[in-house]
């Protein structure tokens, strides 16, 4: 048994490989920030669909890159039927950039600085049904709160807690899940 949005081949394959896995590299976590702010308003299976596009477009989450891109860059980007042709979106993908390199420089990484809002350990919420699962929660609201003044956008609550599940922060796999005890026993691990 699988959780039950994992429905197609693609979804699960990824519910299957990363979603909950703790997730401790600043290029990855940069890359799930990003595709969760393009998510806003569509379903995870069109962002995984275009995830390939996204970084072949977006120079692999090269946030330093990204960080320069300029109008004629995002003009290009506007024209890339590979990923979510959203001007806002994509201007927020070079915002948010420039700010992740704010907090690299700041706290050496931004696994530190992202980890620090569950005290570097994984949640185990132990969820026995999806109606269960939360949408955002204490913890994604002040998560919200403090990118937002550091100049981030689409980073609402319920997209910071999406972000959180998908890299590990809460185990959000529920416990009938054959991934649940796996990812358990991995974030355990790095305790």
């Amino acid at each position: 048994m699988r959780c039950d949005w994992a429905k197609n081949d693609l979804a699960i394959q990824y519910h299957d490989t990363e979603w909950g896995v703790p997730l401790h590299d600043d290029r990855r976590l940069f890359e799930f920030l990003i595709l969760e702010g393009a998510q806003a308003g569509l379903s995870w299976d069109t962002i995984l669909r275009k995830r390939e596009n996204y970084r072949e477009a977006f120079d692999n989450f090269d946030a330093e890159k990204i960080a320069l891109y300029d109008e004629k860059k995002c003009a290009e980007l506007l024209q890339n039927e590979g990923i979510i042709r959203n001007r806002l979106k994509i201007a927020s993908a070079v915002r948010n950039a420039k700010c992740y390199l704010e907090i690299v420089e700041e706290f050496g990484s931004f696994d530190k600085y992202i980890w620090s809002f569950v005290d570097g350990k994984t949640i185990d919420n132990a969820l026995e049904n999806s109606k269960q699962i939360p949408v955002k929660t204490a913890i994604s609201d002040a998560m919200s709160k403090d990118l937002k003044k550091r100049g981030y956008n689409f980073v609402g609550s319920t997209i910071m807690y999406a972000f959180m599940q998908a890299t590990g922060m809460v185990n959000d796999h529920l416990t009938s899940c054959f991934r649940y005890q796996e990812v358990l026993k991995i974030y355990e691990k790095k305790v």
